[in-house]
């Protein structure tokens, strides 16, 4: 697998910010049966997926971040869903896909949530080294 740039996955939760560390969860989807579902469908394309702390603001620079993100992501790699289906890892290949035109992305599903790694944390506090 290429160098994979530090980063986790976020929920908001009746705590407090839970946090899951897109490496770790990787490594517990491995093995999990691949499917195949439309880019377009997904409900975090309809919502603020990516700016959900405070000193988090979509400004023209953060925007060109992201789309360097799309460009450069590899499609091979499925995405990655919780239980009930929500992205925990993929939003910058759903949107590659779509840019692409593409009717279909792998995804791999978990069928019991893994705990995360940090609980009621805030997303300045974690490593990203």
């Amino acid at each position: 697998m290429p160098y994979l740039r530090p980063q986790y996955h976020f929920r908001e939760t009746a705590n407090g910010l839970d946090a899951w560390r897109v490496s770790r969860l990787i490594e517990l989807s491995e093995g999990l049966p691949i499917k195949r579902l439309n880019p377009s469908a997904f409900a975090e394309l309809h919502a603020n997926h990516w700016y959900k702390e405070p000193h988090q603001v979509p400004s023209p620079e953060s925007i060109l971040e992201h789309v360097r993100l799309i460009q450069d992501c590899d499609l091979n790699y499925p995405i990655i869903l919780d239980a009930s289906g929500r992205v925990m890892d993929g939003m910058h290949r759903i949107c590659r896909a779509i840019l692409d035109n593409k009717a279909e992305i792998s995804a791999v599903q978990f069928e019991l949530d893994p705990p995360p790694d940090h609980r009621d944390c805030s997303a300045t506090d974690l490593s990203y080294e």
